[in-house]
């Protein structure tokens, strides 16, 4: 059985993406699975008739806007966008491509507003009028890892995307919130405990945490009625160095 509130999550195709959809697949939302590859997509909707893979480039204004609109022909609104697509791209400011961070650029900020953009007009021509977007940040949103410039730069302008979603959406009763993320176990994070360079030049491995609490954070925000907003939340390993002198 449904809930009958819909969907839409970006990056749906692997790691936080899947377990996140999954879980709103389990609560009982319609989901719009947004990636790069049908394949990936297909495998994260396991046959559920709930989930409406559309394979998207977020990075694409055209892609992106088919999306919303493969949305709204779907289901005719939309509650919830978790923006969560993201490219981790490695490189000290003097040595990194411009390709990569056009790359990192594009896919984690640009790829957002455009998304947001969509969701927001959906959101407010709607009827009832109004819904959620959770934007997926990082702890890198606040302090940077060695080597990580377009990482960082990307992750720190999200929050200030996520400022102004909220400030912007207000007045359509659109509410727009952060969740930074510290070693979720994914694809993304499994050379961690293998070691990985640390602010002090030295290398180690991290812990990292069961993905399913990202998800299980993502519906706490979700489920929340539209008068009340987890502006940002962070969630990391307990013991990974992060809080600390480094």
């Amino acid at each position: 059985m449904g809930n009958g509130r819909t969907a839409v999550v970006t990056g749906a195709g692997s790691g936080l993406g899947r377990e996140i959809s999954r879980a709103l697949l389990g609560a009982g939302y319609r989901v719009a699975l947004a990636g790069r590859r049908a394949d990936a997509l297909a495998d994260t909707a396991a046959g559920d008739t709930k989930a409406l893979p559309v394979p998207t480039d977020v990075a694409d204004p055209d892609s992106v806007a088919a999306l919303f609109e493969a949305v709204r022909a779907e289901w005719g609104r939309l509650d919830l966008l978790v923006n969560n697509a993201g490219v981790s791209v490695g490189g000290t400011v003097d040595e990194l491509s411009f390709a990569d961070w056009k790359r990192a650029v594009d896919t984690n900020l640009t790829g957002m507003f455009l998304c947001a953009q969509q969701a927001v007009r959906l959101m407010k021509a709607q009827d009832p009028r109004g819904g959620r977007i959770v934007n997926n940040g990082s702890i890198s949103a606040h302090a940077p890892r060695p080597a990580s410039v377009a990482y960082t730069a990307t992750k720190h302008a999200v929050t200030g995307l996520t400022k102004s979603i909220s400030l912007d959406g207000r007045a359509w009763n659109v509410a727009c919130g952060q969740i930074d993320i510290g070693n979720a176990a994914t694809e993304m994070t499994l050379k961690m405990a293998d070691g990985i360079p640390q602010a002090d030049g030295s290398v180690k491995a991290e812990p990292t945490f069961d993905a399913r609490h990202v998800a299980d954070a993502v519906l706490y925000m979700a489920g929340l009625p539209l008068d009340a907003n987890v502006q940002f939340l962070t969630v990391t390993a307990t013991a990974m160095p992060y809080i600390g002198r480094g």
